[in-house]
């Protein structure tokens, strides 16, 4: 809480009540008769440093200097000179007496004694510290005494303050004047008020008031005297209380003494030139202020200088003080990455300077450059970004990454380069826990269900487990709607086989989601397809997998035996051995060369007896769903000339998902929502006729009539009864692994299923061409007829004559 001005306040006149910033505390220390004060801006609080002097003349020596001190740093611009804001002069009446007042509003700085105390640097660190520091402070004074023709007249240490990012400013231009060597009656403020200068700053010329000898002198001679006070005063740790201190070296670093010496040389006419101080001293060539200098001239460097520089800069970091590369390096950092200047690898500097501050800290300084960054059409930024999301995950709050972060994240979804579409993938796993259901629902599902067919099987691979992963973050309506179809449909069906054996990974890890009828139903039967996988570590995960979801199905066995029924008849062992905890990431899509026995389908097109034989209403909803169809090759098949899955349409996967508010779905949709849980509804009217009228002898052809309305029927998972000796795989969209053993479906049937509930699974047809659907049932040899019903009408006809 800032408090005003005692004195001030309660007088007369405009007072301080006018000043538009609050003044605070005051600084154990100032230049001359100035205070300095803590001070915030009314309008926005921001911190502003507040200096004012007080006399009780109008003709008061202070006064008149001060104001010769304001007027000058007002109109004295330079990257190294105090910057200024505002300043008024108050008059208050205090009983008999008048008191007027100066006040000057800067930058918010600190004294240099008092940084100096708080930074306690020691050593290398010091020194290299105090070589930027004198540097930007000669910086300043070649500014004055080379471009301006003015001189300071004080340069010491009280005239030396610090900003916020740690750079030092020159101020206390009080004594500053015009240096004219020509004119012997000039006076300037340097004449008119050197006694405010301490006697043991002053050159031995300003001393003996030997103006002939100053105006024959360069214009530097007397604040190139000042710097050697200031150097002195710096590495000795005290205030030089007389001049014959000077002398004493034993402080001064070895590679600044030669020039130490010739800033203080008795002849004013030999001292070195601040300028020259800068170029030649060995002192300031060190790791700082070349990299301090090279991030303020980065514009100026090619890109090849950039990314060197970047990539050496974050073990460099380690090794400066890191007050300094927090206060100064970091904001020069980020702002180079925000506007563009900066290469895509200072985004590892910047993050690895973030990790050094606090949460608090770093959500103030780095967390604003990090979002605006993601919008960003770099690729190599964007790859930066999401390569060390876990490095700042913890200071995204969920509004931010579901309203400003994941926006621009999605872009990456689809994005041509694999690399960038596979981080993006991981990226979720961080981001989904922040995200709404609005947005899960709504947005990301879509794009999985779209990467669940890209065209690297690495990243439908790791999909997969990122569903697995992610599944306790969506609503009850959407686990029921996703999660299956994603694993068994897609996942157990793909041609690579890591991309498998992550489907029975993620079936397991989400067991608890599935009640008693999914798993004997719906999971069972697909997993055990695989128990006979070409890939040993499929097989070896589908019988883990068999074993966990048989025991869920013999502990509801029990329950139910047992008359309890209390328990979710889902719930049981959550995860397969092995598989404790998150799915983890399957492999890098670039890096990826796989073998050939690892890229093996589910079944060879190659083989010359088909597994398995397709009804024409099956073989039907194939065809219509074609954009999910799986490319069968051989296992000796390279995985390089596999072909890449179709890409679905907005519409594919999945189903629609709107926004995780509708669970509802149509079972005429392609992908993930097609397939409905598997019930034992009533068949309709016509239905039923037509099943009524297949298991009686027809000794007569059906009519035209009831062969439209067989074939008319309409696609559904309605479970139609079967003969004991209907093959329960035969009709399964996607065929068996291959093996050398015989097909399966060796038995005839009397009746064929042509509402068998796994025809209307979206996955893809056989590459091989079906036979007639009368091969292999041992009907004779007639040719299929062009429609179902004519189909039946004629075998049936045949049987009963």
């Amino acid at each position: 809480m800032f408090k005003f001005l005692k004195g001030v306040v309660g007088g007369s006149g405009t007072g301080v009540k006018d000043l538009p910033y609050y003044i605070g505390d005051t600084y154990p220390s100032a230049w001359g008769s100035w205070t300095h004060f803590h001070g915030t801006a009314k309008d926005d609080g921001s911190p502003v440093s507040i200096f004012s002097i007080s006399g009780t003349s109008a003709q008061d020596g202070h006064l008149a200097a001060a104001r010769n001190g304001v007027k000058r740093l007002r109109t004295v611009r330079h990257p190294n000179i105090l910057s200024f804001l505002y300043s008024t002069e108050v008059e208050n009446s205090d009983g008999s007496t008048n008191k007027i007042t100066i006040y000057m509003v800067t930058e918010p700085v600190m004294p240099l004694s008092e940084k100096i105390k708080e930074l306690g640097l020691e050593g290398s660190q010091r020194d290299e510290y105090y070589a930027w520091g004198l540097h930007q402070i000669a910086k300043a004074v070649s500014f004055l005494n080379n471009d301006c023709k003015l001189v300071h007249g004080n340069v010491c240490l009280a005239s030396v303050v610090v900003t916020q990012t740690l750079d030092w400013k020159l101020h206390a231009f009080d004594v500053l004047s015009e240096f004219d060597g020509n004119n012997e009656a000039a006076t300037g403020a340097m004449l008119q008020y050197a006694w405010l200068v301490g006697a043991q700053y002053k050159s031995m010329e300003l001393a003996k008031s030997d103006w002939a000898a100053i105006r024959k002198s360069p214009p530097w001679a007397i604040d190139s005297w000042g710097l050697g006070c200031l150097i002195y005063e710096l590495f000795s740790g005290m205030r030089l209380s007389k001049t014959e201190e000077l002398r004493n070296t034993a402080s001064i670093p070895k590679s600044l003494l030669p020039d130490y010496q010739r800033l203080l040389s008795s002849m004013p006419s030999r001292r070195l030139n601040s300028s020259k101080l800068i170029e030649n001293s060995e002192y300031f060539q060190n790791k700082l202020v070349d990299t301090i200098h090279f991030m303020e001239i980065l514009t100026l460097k090619d890109s090849v200088e950039k990314d060197t520089f970047f990539r050496k800069l974050p073990n460099l970091a380690e090794q400066l003080p890191r007050q300094i590369m927090l206060k100064k390096l970091l904001p020069l950092l980020a702002s180079a990455l925000e506007f563009g200047s900066a290469a895509a690898s200072a985004l590892t500097a910047l993050l690895k300077m973030g990790s050094w501050l606090s949460t608090e800290e770093f959500s103030v300084k780095v967390l604003p450059t990090i979002v605006k960054l993601y919008s960003s059409n770099d690729r190599a930024i964007r790859v930066g970004l999401l390569q060390h999301i876990d490095q700042y995950e913890e200071s995204l709050s969920a509004q931010i990454a579901d309203e400003q972060v994941y926006p621009h994240v999605a872009t990456g979804f689809s994005d041509t380069s694999a690399l960038l579409r596979e981080l993006t993938l991981k990226s979720m796993l961080v981001l989904a826990p922040k995200l709404s259901q609005r947005t899960i629902s709504g947005s990301l599902l879509k794009y999985l269900s779209k990467l669940q067919v890209d065209e690297e099987p690495a990243i439908r691979t790791n999909t997969t487990i990122l569903l697995g992963n992610i599944a306790s973050y969506l609503n009850e309506g959407t686990r029921k709607r996703v999660l299956i179809n994603a694993f068994t449909v897609r996942a157990l069906r793909d041609t690579f086989s890591p991309a498998r054996g992550a489907g029975v990974m993620a079936l397991c890890a989400t067991s608890a989601y599935y009640d008693i009828n999914e798993v004997a139903t719906r999971i069972l039967p697909n997993v055990v397809v695989l128990t006979i996988d070409p890939d040993s570590d499929v097989r070896s995960k589908a019988f883990q997998a068999v074993d966990q979801f048989l025991q869920i199905v013999k502990q509801h066995h029990e329950k139910t035996n047992s008359g309890d029924n209390s328990g979710a008849p889902g719930i049981g062992i959550t995860s397969m051995p092995g598989n404790a905890g998150l799915l983890e990431w399957a492999m890098s899509s670039l890096s990826l060369k796989g073998k050939p026995s690892d890229q093996a389908p589910v079944v060879s097109a190659n083989s010359g007896t088909p597994l398995t034989v397709m009804t024409s209403n099956s073989s039907s909803v194939m065809e219509a769903t074609s954009t999910t169809s799986i490319h069968h090759v051989s296992s000796g098949t390279d995985f390089a000339d596999l072909p890449a899955p179709g890409s679905p349409t907005s519409t594919d996967g999945w189903g629609e998902i709107e926004n995780g508010i509708h669970e509802e779905h149509d079972s005429d949709k392609d992908g993930w929502d097609d397939i409905e849980p598997l019930e034992e509804p009533k068949p309709t009217a016509a239905l039923a006729n037509i099943q009524a009228a297949q298991k009686r002898p027809v000794a007569q052809p059906v009519s035209q009539s009831k062969a439209a309305v067989t074939s008319s029927r309409p696609k559904s998972t309605v479970k139609a009864p079967k003969d004991e000796d209907d093959d329960l795989w035969g009709s399964i969209a996607a065929p068996p692994p291959k093996t050398s053993s015989k097909p399966l479906n060796v038995k005839s049937s009397s009746t064929v299923d042509d509402d068998d509930p796994w025809a209307a699974i979206a996955a893809p047809p056989p590459t091989t061409k079906a036979k007639p659907l009368a091969v292999g049932r041992g009907r004779g040899a007639k040719p299929a007829a062009s429609k179902l019903g004519a189909q039946r009408i004629n075998r049936t006809s045949s049987t009963g004559m």
